[in-house]
């Protein structure tokens, strides 16, 4: 399946994603519980896909489902930072991620960085439980699908222009 173009006159481009997908698997302190639950639940989904986490979520996703998950740094030390770098180089293909919206977050200048890395490569997010459901029971989750890309560059030079 391909994401249809929106506007002719900006050159945009396509990122293929496999129908196993690359899913990184994150959550605030506040939140790995209910992230491990809605991973247990969801158990059979999630083992038709590779995983990758930061720090101590992944190793508790990893325990906790007896599946094999990469492991980031720690969100604080870098672990955002490398999943949106992951992104950017088309090696994470849908990331869930359950933040903490009523605590304050020392590296929430690296969050909201990923959040819109995740934006900017047009990646599916789910921040709760409740999209995080809808997201993995997708017929698309399991299909080739190709992601629209805006291509900025192009909206930026004609503001210059």
């Amino acid at each position: 399946m391909s994401a249809k173009k929106h506007h002719p006159s900006i050159k945009d481009t396509t990122l293929s994603m496999k129908a196993k997908k690359n899913i990184a698997l994150i959550a605030h302190d506040h939140r790995k519980m209910d992230l491990l639950d809605w991973a247990e639940f969801n158990r059979d989904h999630l083992s038709q896909h590779n995983l990758f986490g930061t720090g101590t979520t992944g190793s508790l996703v990893a325990e906790k489902l007896n599946l094999p998950v990469y492991r980031f740094q720690s969100g604080p030390l870098g672990g955002d930072l490398q999943i949106g770098t992951a992104i950017v180089q088309n090696e994470i293909d849908v990331m869930i991620f359950f933040w903490d919206p009523l605590q304050a977050q020392p590296h929430d200048v690296d969050v909201k960085a990923l959040q819109r890395i995740a934006i900017v490569y047009n990646i599916p997010i789910a921040c709760n439980r409740s999209s995080a459901d809808f997201l993995i029971t997708s017929a698309l989750m399991s299909t080739h699908y190709d992601r629209f890309i805006v291509d900025y560059s192009q909206r930026f030079k004609k503001d210059i222009d």
